[in-house]
């Protein structure tokens, strides 16, 4: 498929910014390191701003970025979820204060899942940028929560890939913009992309392409999480070559792990690639889905309503699921392990990312994985 103007000037940045990501790169797989479960040793600074595409029809997003923050930087007020109707006051991030001048710091863009919000999965976004990543996450406008109460923008499924590599362009623009608060904290080197549900079809989007949209060359590791890849032949995830990460829950009756995870680890090149089912978790247990809902009831909103907006948030917050708490631990857990080790390039975090782990520390999961030998193993 053609590469578009976006894609080669994305490819261009990236070319000028090399040099300090080799910086970055020297620097991995020195001293101790964090359990990935636990949050790391940044403090976390949250901003939002729009984003808009002339290409689009001035398309416009809005956006959240997670970003580290020195310690010295850390305090004042804390950032506030906003979901009109309520809002969630942040135990981690804090309200714009100034982004670390340690970077440049990895790259990853959190795409949400059908009628959701960008900040849907704040526990997993802000748990990252804690370990020294920055996280974007974009509203996929017409496509969010609020356009199921509000509806009006227009709306294609091929505007997802389209908003996350603009995205990307975005973010690597703003790292060599002087004025910029993100000058120089962002690794062109090193971008991944994770999303839920129709995040995850997004997600694997970047990866193999979808319609006439090339897949993003530089995009070098994916996290699907829930995905709904049945949009997807098994020849165009066998396009697939950059490592991924595929996370399900085998409770989930929305995007069942068979076949919407076990087709994508089974047919992807990806080398290495991992699937992970965390036993007894539903859709929305890779979300902060009950702390909205909590927030949503709490402001008076009626049931009917916040299970309309959210869609059925049981799926996350049933009693006879996994606690949310262990999903959102065990999540953390590996989206660090694979960002850091195989995004990153920090051999540290390898130990995590094997079924032995499954057994020393009898985590809830099926672990499956293909190395970078072929060979695949699991439990």
């Amino acid at each position: 498929m053609p590469r578009s103007p976006l894609h080669t000037a994305g490819r261009l940045l990236a070319v000028l910014f090399l040099a300090l990501s080799l910086s970055a790169q020297a620097s991995a797989g020195n001293g101790p390191i964090s359990e990935p479960d636990a949050l790391g040793p940044w403090a976390v600074g949250r901003t939002t701003f729009a984003v808009v595409d002339p290409d689009r029809d001035d398309r416009t997003l809005a956006v959240d970025a997670w970003y580290p923050v020195d310690p010295g930087d850390a305090g004042g007020p804390p950032s506030v979820y906003d979901m009109i109707f309520a809002g969630i006051v942040s135990e981690v991030a804090f309200d714009e204060p100034p982004v670390s001048a340690e970077g440049p710091f990895p790259l990853v863009v959190f795409s949400h899942g059908n009628n959701g919000l960008r900040f849907q999965s704040y526990f997993l976004t802000e748990h990252l940028a804690s370990h020294g990543m920055i996280v974007v996450a974009p509203d996929h406008s017409g496509n969010t929560a609020w356009d199921w109460l509000f509806p009006g923008t227009p709306f294609e499924t091929r505007d997802r890939p389209l908003d996350v590599s603009l995205l990307i362009t975005r973010m690597l623009e703003r790292s060599i913009d002087v004025a910029d608060p993100f000058f120089g904290r962002v690794d062109a080197l090193r971008i991944g992309v994770a999303g839920h549900s129709f995040g995850g079809f997004t997600t694997l989007a970047m990866a193999t392409g979808f319609q006439d949209i090339p897949p993003d060359p530089r995009v070098g590791a994916i996290m699907p999480i829930s995905p709904a890849s049945s949009g997807f032949s098994d020849e165009d995830l066998a396009e697939i070559t950059v490592p991924m990460f595929v996370l399900g829950g085998t409770s989930d009756i929305t995007t069942p792990v068979d076949p919407q995870s076990v087709r994508p680890f089974a047919f992807a090149s990806s080398r290495p690639r991992y699937r992970v089912d965390l036993e007894k978790a539903g859709h929305g247990s890779f979300t902060n889905i009950c702390d909205i809902a909590d927030a949503l009831l709490g402001a008076g909103l009626p049931p009917v309503i916040v299970e309309a907006v959210l869609g059925n948030y049981a799926e996350g917050c049933a009693p006879e699921l996994i606690p949310i708490e262990e999903a959102h631990r065990v999540t953390n857990l590996y989206a660090l392990a694979f960002f850091s080790r195989d995004l990153v390039g920090d051999p540290r975090y390898k130990r995590y990312l094997t079924p032995g782990r499954v057994h020393k520390e009898n985590l809830p999961v099926q672990f499956f994985v293909v190395n970078g030998g072929g060979n695949a193993g699991g439990r």
